[in-house]
């Protein structure tokens, strides 16, 4: 049965994730229900990368099996299908064993942060009007690199049994008014971004020093970081294979 790569983009502000659940708007769903209206067939496809409510993608994927021809327009039939926050990129037929989830070697995450009172960014990054000591950023988002154990960031009633992440780059940079934290992994735990950044602020903010942040990764203790970072100033940027 031939099977194929769906790319992907959403704005999440309006889902409660992005792998389906039971009673609960997601992008999964929508996609499963347009794909069945257009292909008059029903499939479940498997996502590469689950965000959590409200956390946009400017590139997932799924991968699904089917037997039934795809439509010619497809990329276009599905676009007009779906809602205004979610949109198809591209489709590729791939080897009949190919996983979007176990063959991506890594995933691109960026944090967003503006610090001047801005309506046109407020849906889609973290308002934060603090003094910020940049130069503690980096030297915490550098520390990074060199740990691998993350359990420290990351949510409780996880799934996971392992919470070793590798990441290749870590760092915090200016970009168009925004203060972007850019964090690339081959793995990424759940709220482990939005924790890390969050983290990571009052070491910015001077609250707590970097011995104390060397402190919080040792305990791997999840209560000892902090979660408060809002989803809507997440992206997933890139899948890489």
């Amino acid at each position: 049965m031939p099977r194929y790569f769906l790319e992907v983009a959403y704005k999440g502000t309006p889902y409660s994730g992005f792998q389906s659940q039971e009673n609960a708007w997601t992008v999964q769903a929508e996609i499963e229900k347009a794909f069945a209206t257009l292909q008059r067939t029903t499939i479940s496809m498997t996502g590469s990368s689950r965000t959590d409510a409200g956390v946009h993608a400017l590139q997932n994927f799924f991968h699904f099996d089917t037997d039934a021809l795809v439509h010619s327009q497809f990329i276009y039939k599905m676009n007009a299908i779906l809602p205004s926050s979610i949109t198809i990129k591209a489709i590729q037929e791939v080897s009949a064993d190919a996983h979007c989830r176990f063959d991506a070697t890594y995933r691109h995450y960026q944090y967003y942060l503006y610090s001047t009172k801005d309506p046109f960014k407020e849906d889609r990054a973290w308002f934060y009007p603090y003094p910020l000591n940049k130069d503690l950023l980096n030297q915490a988002a550098t520390l990074l690199l060199s740990i691998n154990d993350f359990t420290s960031f990351s949510k409780r009633n996880t799934q996971v049994k392992t919470f070793i992440c590798q990441l290749t780059e870590s760092k915090w940079i200016e970009e168009q008014g925004y203060l972007v934290y850019s964090v690339k992994g081959n793995r990424f735990l759940r709220g482990m971004v939005r924790a890390l950044v969050s983290t990571m602020l009052q070491v910015g903010r001077e609250k707590i020093s970097l011995d104390q942040f060397k402190e919080i990764i040792a305990a791997k203790d999840c209560t000892r970081a902090s979660f408060v970072a809002p989803p809507h100033g997440l992206f997933l940027v890139k899948v890489g294979f």
